[in-house]
């Protein structure tokens, strides 16, 4: 009889902070697993810029070039090019998104504008991106030429620039001198 007056519980604070380590290691179990599902299975965009050239001639017409490839695992849409901090019109972007059997140029040259385009590289095919959405899918590689950069002038030769390339998830960043176009 005496056993059963002297039934003793846990106390209060104990009770407490058994249920507090139960549910923050619990919430542990369950961040770590969502972090493991999601990093496991979301692909990442990565594109690489590579040969940016921004040439300049005597009466102050400037362009550039340049070549991106995506190398994530994922396709990309492109949804802004900037040089100099200014947006490039789309009207005068021309882009050739090389198939699997060619390949890049080993350099850029300067063409001195979009008419001449089409003779300079063997096999090409550019496009004017004009009101259309710029799609790279992953592992495809192209060749962007931007023509009238009216904010660049022949002042400008010698000075560092940069070209960045938005997309929805992130921007990519390519500094390069403004040469002279002979």
């Amino acid at each position: 009889m005496r056993l059963l007056r002297n039934v003793r519980g846990l106390s209060v604070v104990v009770t407490t902070l058994i249920i507090l380590v139960v549910s923050v290691l619990l919430a542990t179990v369950v961040t770590f697993y969502a972090i493991n599902v999601v990093t496991t299975r979301v692909q990442d965009e990565y594109l690489q810029i590579t040969q940016l050239c921004v040439w300049c001639t005597s009466d102050g017409n400037a362009s550039a070039a340049f070549t991106i490839t995506n190398t994530g695992g994922r396709d990309v849409v492109v949804e802004q090019i900037t040089v100099r901090g200014r947006k490039c019109d789309p009207d005068y972007i021309y882009y050739w998104k090389l198939n699997s059997t060619q390949t890049l140029p080993n350099e850029l040259k300067w063409i001195a504008n979009e008419t001449y385009l089409e003779g300079n590289y063997t096999g090409s095919n550019f496009d004017k991106l004009g009101s259309k959405s710029l799609i790279l899918p992953s592992g495809a590689r192209m060749v962007v030429y931007i023509f009238h950069l009216d904010h660049i002038s022949t002042t400008d030769i010698g000075v560092t620039v940069s070209l960045v390339v938005f997309t929805a998830n992130a921007q990519y960043h390519k500094e390069t001198n403004i040469k002279a176009a002979s």
